[in-house]
């Protein structure tokens, strides 16, 4: 089976670093999906605004490996445990294809590039190719009876966030919270354990340095890129 890129999506993450390790946990991201030359039909996207939700199915196009690992290890569990790679979502996978459930925030038409979808809670990579794009269904695709495995029986306790405000000031006012709140969701690798760790996040046009300590996340430096 050939599958074949229909889009890409533009976001403001150009590293794998800081992105949201599920769709919908910062409803506030936004990705702009433009369609490859081929598929730039408006046909093909009529009826899609009756909708408020769609699936994307798209490639992990930064993570890929020449042979894969029946187990892994879940960021989830703090890299301490290993579960079935089928048990998990982890983007190391035998064909490395995503899975996200997003909200559709608007479509427009552009006079060179066709149809043009903009959505919110993403979780992925600057221009990671978009393999097709579906409908949500709340009467069939939600299952509130649905039980979440060891995804749900730890902690999802988020970080508290210090961000001083000669440096909040860095930030366009538009993305300020929802910075925060990316922040807050602890965008560490959970395989490292060390306190005095300086991090750095890129997001947009600007990188973020910070330290966590006691799960308290507190702003270091902001330098636009």
């Amino acid at each position: 089976m050939e599958l074949k890129e229909i889009a890409v999506i533009h976001t403001d993450f150009p590293e794998k670093f800081g992105i949201p390790r599920q769709s919908g946990l910062v409803g506030g991201l936004q990705g702009t999906i433009i369609f490859s030359p081929e598929y730039r039909n408006a046909d093909a996207i009529r009826g899609l605004t009756d909708f408020s939700h769609l699936w994307l199915v798209w490639g992990f196009s930064k993570a890929k490996k020449d042979h894969w690992s029946a187990t892994v290890r879940p960021p989830r569990l703090g890299g301490k445990v290993r579960m079935g790679i089928f048990a998990t979502r982890s983007p190391f996978r035998p064909n490395p294809i995503g899975l996200s459930s997003v909200k559709l925030e608007s479509v427009t038409m552009d006079e060179k590039f066709g149809p043009i979808i903009t959505v919110s809670g993403i979780d992925m990579l600057d221009g990671t190719p978009i393999y097709d794009i579906k409908p949500y269904l709340p009467h069939i695709d939600s299952h509130p009876e649905a039980t979440g495995g060891f995804a749900l029986s730890v902690s999802s306790e988020q970080l508290e966030v210090v961000f001083p405000d000669h440096l909040l000031q860095k930030i366009p006012e538009a993305d300020r919270k929802l910075l925060s709140e990316l922040l807050s969701q602890d965008p560490r690798d959970r395989f490292i354990h060390d306190n005095s760790r300086i991090w750095g996040l890129t997001y947009g046009n600007y990188n973020i340095r910070f330290q966590v300590h006691d799960n308290v996340l507190t702003v270091s430096e902001v330098t636009g890129l």
